[in-house]
């Protein structure tokens, strides 16, 4: 049985989106999936949206073998209430699978299931979570973390993502790939793959420089040089400089290499191109320079990030 904990301000699609995909996965390996969504106070619940679920109470979740805490705007209150934080440690003690999406992992980390883990939550609570709970191994850009029987997933849709890793485990691949498809979720994406875009971290990537920056990133086997790009928005070089770094936080060099970090670090990941290859299709040149650059953002060299992916 697969056991859904939502709350007041649940944000829905925590809930729906691992729903839809367990529920599609138990028809295409024709064993359908009991799921059951449980609360602390039964009844209607609702999300942060407005719209409602109908919520069991938690015994209805006393066999459950796994189970899938949402996040949401409500989840500070859900991570305060005993009766919740007793439940979620009570179905770790026996030995359930427990995760999170998204900002769901503050309930978990409440509960002192995340204390020396490994695990991840929405990007835009990193500083939050990190200070409140120190003794956790926050891999703050994962989609999603799998630490033993705890996994934490990221923001929203990366419930997805996890609910496919955990189909992938309890009926295989094949199923996985099929359920996957039939969402329509282009491809399966591996835990270790990051959960936002180079472009989003930049303090206006809607701005100005925008065109230029989409430019960059279909030419990324070029120099790209300050010149080069100055050139191309009609610039001097020193007044592009100075008005790139103040429109977008950092240096034209620094963000053409985290383009290239980006892109880099999904194709190393992701299929089984030569380190060297990829180093030199994307503007590094040197593999020793991109080396030294996965270290500097990743903490790891490309190998190291491709080990990791392929174990994820």
């Amino acid at each position: 049985m697969i056991a859904i904990l939502i709350f007041p301000d649940f944000q829905l699609l925590d809930a729906a989106g691992p729903i839809s995909a367990f529920e599609i996965a138990g028809r295409i390996a024709q064993r359908p999936a009991s799921i059951k969504v449980v609360s602390v106070t039964p009844g209607e619940v609702r999300s942060s949206s407005g719209v409602a679920m109908l919520a069991r109470g938690l015994k209805a979740a006393s066999g459950a073998d796994t189970l899938i805490v949402a996040g949401g705007e409500g989840v500070r209150t859900a991570a305060r209430c005993k009766q919740t934080l007793a439940f979620v440690r009570a179905a770790a003690r026996r030995g359930c699978r427990v995760a999170s999406v998204c900002s769901g992992a503050y309930v978990l980390a409440e509960a002192g299931l995340l204390d020396g883990r490994r695990a991840t939550t929405h990007w835009r609570r990193t500083r939050h979570f990190v200070a409140s709970y120190p003794n956790v191994k926050l891999e703050a850009d994962r989609i999603f973390v799998r630490d033993g029987d705890i996994w934490t997933s990221a923001g929203i849709t990366a419930g997805i993502d996890l609910a496919l890793a955990m189909i992938a485990d309890d009926l295989g691949d094949d199923v996985a790939r099929a359920a996957a498809r039939h969402l329509v979720v282009q491809d399966r994406r591996s835990g270790g793959q990051s959960q936002f875009s180079t472009l989003l971290e930049l303090k206006t990537p809607e701005g100005r420089f925008a065109p230029l920056l989409a430019w960059a990133r279909e030419h990324l086997d070029q120099p790209l040089t300050v010149e080069t790009m100055a050139e191309r928005v009609a610039m001097s070089t020193r007044h592009f400089a100075r008005a790139f770094q103040a429109e977008t936080g950092v240096t034209p060099s620094k963000a053409i290499e985290r383009l290239r970090l980006e892109v880099a670090r999904q194709r190393v990941q992701s299929g089984r191109e030569a380190i060297e290859t990829v180093a030199r299709s994307i503007g590094f040149r040197d593999p020793e320079r991109m080396r030294r650059a996965f270290i500097r953002a990743f903490g790891q060299p490309p190998q190291a990030v491709r080990r990791a992916a392929r174990a994820a």
